[in-house]
């Protein structure tokens, strides 16, 4: 009974471990709600002390984004020529934006644009009337907080933003297929009758293998019919007894001499040259294979695409001649001053972004893209050289962000 019991109170921590989390959700929602924020006839935040007030609001409409402020005391609106007004804004890494204003009609206006992403520690000071009024706040957006250990565990892996070659490559598709030189068809050089069959269907042989004895009608001498090249026997047909004729008595066939056939479209054709790289997948294929165009057919098959043949850099098992593949052949190379991997890349907002890791904090970064291949895409903008971001499982990051509710809220 005291084991039993004992299991039972381990099964009550249990369960209180588990309730936890959420009840201090459900109370943190609670006091969200108790803590909206107090918004003005502009639509800025409320920054008040006694009965001074200082509305202060990201402005974009038909403009760049940038801070806008109505001031009033007491509730009555206040000249903005007496008014002296600063905004810092502090971002993920320690990044300071110092803001001054100018008068412009009713308010005051910021003297610089306020760049994506609008995540940053807010501090406000103003003077008026002789006195000082400081107010501080955060306002994040498409930023989370992740323990290393629990990263690492969720398979989060980042990488440094820094130059690239992108591959430019163009599609095509075709089959795997044998030249001329990877398959023998023998016949008996004198006709005559087949004394022994030394190998069967199946069998690798070697350069000059005996695969028949063969005793010529002519000479009544015995002669023997070899393998021509290494490989393996397709096709036997002949049994001791039997009279070789004229026909085939055996097809050889080396493998390793496969090949790829591909077509490609004619809006394509004139960037395709002789030693271009190549990668080739079979369908539902993981580990591409690498090869190089080694001849392209000078003349146009059905549909007008050109045949070009490519030789493969290493057979992988499994693969034969008649089977489909799919092949990316490089045309071009273009090296890149700034990079991130394709698959790091997430929609948030409006926008194209990747996640920047400073120390255990990720927060998202609006690129604008360039050239890209298969792996790389090329930044333009928005993104540091140097900024170690999320290469891998960042959609598990967005999917954080997004439940924590970081939005876009000025």
């Amino acid at each position: 009974m005291k084991v039993a019991i004992k299991n039972i109170g381990l099964l009550l921590v249990v369960c209180l471990l588990a309730i936890l989390p959420t009840v201090g959700i459900a109370a943190g929602a609670v006091e969200n709600e108790e803590a909206e924020p107090d918004k003005g006839p502009n639509n800025g935040l409320m920054l008040r002390e006694g009965n001074f007030v200082v509305e202060l609001a990201i402005f974009e409409t038909g403009v760049p984004p940038e801070y806008r402020a109505w001031i009033t005391d007491d509730g009555k609106a206040v000249d903005p020529e007496v008014v002296e007004l600063e905004v810092v804004l502090t971002r993920l890494g320690g990044v300071r934006d110092e803001i001054g204003f100018t008068v412009q009609e009713s308010f005051l206006r910021g003297d610089m644009e306020i760049y994506e992403p609008h995540s940053f520690k807010v501090t406000v000071t103003a003077q008026y009337q002789g006195k000082n009024y400081q107010w501080q706040y955060d306002s994040f957006e498409g930023r989370t907080t992740i323990d290393q250990e629990v990263a690492d565990s969720m398979g989060v892996v980042t990488e440094v933003a820094g130059p690239a070659l992108l591959h430019e490559t163009i599609s095509a598709y075709g089959k795997l297929k044998l030249p001329p030189s990877g398959k023998r068809e023998l016949r008996a050089r004198f006709t005559g009758q087949i004394v022994r069959v030394h190998k069967k269907l199946g069998d690798t042989v070697s350069r000059g293998d005996i695969l028949f004895t063969i005793e010529s009608n002519d000479s009544l001498r015995s002669y023997s019919l070899r393998a021509p090249m290494p490989g393996v026997i397709a096709f036997m047909d002949g049994g001791a007894g039997e009279a070789t004729g004229e026909r085939i008595l055996a097809v050889i066939v080396d493998i390793e001499q496969t090949q790829a056939e591909v077509a490609v479209y004619p809006l394509d054709r004139q960037r395709v040259k002789e030693g271009n790289r190549v990668m080739l997948k079979q369908a539902g294929g993981k580990t591409p294979v690498s090869g190089e165009v080694i001849f392209i057919e000078p003349m146009a098959v059905s549909g007008q695409s050109l045949n070009v043949l490519i030789k493969l850099d290493k057979l992988p098992l499994g693969w034969k001649p008649g089977q489909f593949v799919a092949a990316e052949i490089e045309v071009a190379k273009h090296p890149v001053d700034l990079a991130v991997k394709r698959i790091g890349l997430q929609g948030f907002r409006d926008f194209t972004v990747v996640f920047a890791k400073v120390g255990q904090q990720y927060e998202v970064r609006m690129l604008e893209l360039g050239r890209q291949d298969k792996e790389w895409v090329e930044v333009l903008g928005g993104l540091k050289p140097g900024t170690e971001y999320v290469s891998e499982n960042s959609f598990l990051l967005k999917a954080d962000v997004e439940k924590s509710g970081a939005s876009h809220d000025h």
